[in-house]
């Protein structure tokens, strides 16, 4: 399973790990990811997404069917 929002695609980024000598190493920086279960109302049913905490806040805020419609993704599918 990619480590990838359901949502958003938001996936991992490339960075610099910076040693006290200034030494650059590459390194990931994973999203925060969370499984969580969602109430969708339009099919009457749960929905289980892994989804960011980012998303998760603006589900919060728009709810579960908007922001789906507005990423362009199915709920259906899930």
């Amino acid at each position: 399973m990619a480590r990838k929002c359901m949502l958003t695609g938001t996936g991992p980024a490339v960075a610099n790990s910076v040693s006290h000598s200034n030494i650059k190493t590459k390194r990931r920086q994973l999203p925060n990811l969370h499984k969580r279960r969602f109430w969708w109302e339009e099919g009457s049913r749960f929905v289980t997404l892994r989804i960011t905490t980012r998303a998760m806040r603006t589900i919060d805020k728009l709810g579960l069917d908007v922001f789906a419609k507005a990423q362009g993704v199915k709920l259906a599918d899930y």
